[in-house]
């Protein structure tokens, strides 16, 4: 928290979009300071204490302007963010919207785009909070730890384990 402020202290960046106001709105409500920018695509969060990039898309405007200008606007997304994902909105995701994501998928098939679908605000917002949260510093760090001790847990107590371990003692 911020000194006096009471305000958490994740910053997310956006440009002023108007169907981007519910999620700034959101954010604010939970106590996240928004800092609008100029320098960054049109349609994308940026958090930026755990250097998470988002680029929200709403598909039924995907599908009115034809998709290409927004595919450009893409690759020059994960050009700029390392950790991006796009976050395609639909109230229900039906056939004509899963072939979308399929084709964005295909199209940067090997980058660093990850295309997650989601329903509506509170959805997103709580999606992004999530991965935000868990990659930052000090929670991915207290992430691996478990991840390592549970690994250890696995092995030590793993029948497998221990007849390999046994196998190998009687070689010897």
């Amino acid at each position: 928290r911020q000194a006096g402020r009471g305000k958490k202290k994740l910053e997310v960046c956006h440009p002023i979009i108007s169907y981007l106001n519910h999620f700034s709105e959101s954010l604010q409500r939970q106590h996240h300071r928004v800092r609008y920018s100029d320098s960054v695509e049109n349609g994308s969060m940026i958090f930026s204490l755990s250097g998470i990039a988002f680029l929200l898309a709403d598909t039924q405007d995907l599908f009115k302007t034809g998709g290409e200008l927004f595919l450009g606007r893409t690759e020059k997304f994960i050009n700029v963010h390392r950790n991006s994902f796009l976050l395609l909105s639909a109230a229900l995701h039906g056939p004509k919207e899963w072939d979308l994501m399929f084709r964005i998928q295909k199209r940067f098939l090997g980058s660093n785009l990850r295309v997650i679908p989601v329903h509506n605000t509170a959805e997103t917002v709580k999606l992004m909070l999530t991965i935000a949260k868990i990659t930052c510093k000090p929670h991915i760090d207290n992430i691996r730890y478990r991840m390592l001790m549970a690994k250890a847990q696995i092995i030590d107590q793993s029948p497998v384990w221990k007849m390999l371990h046994k196998i190998q003692l009687d070689c010897n």
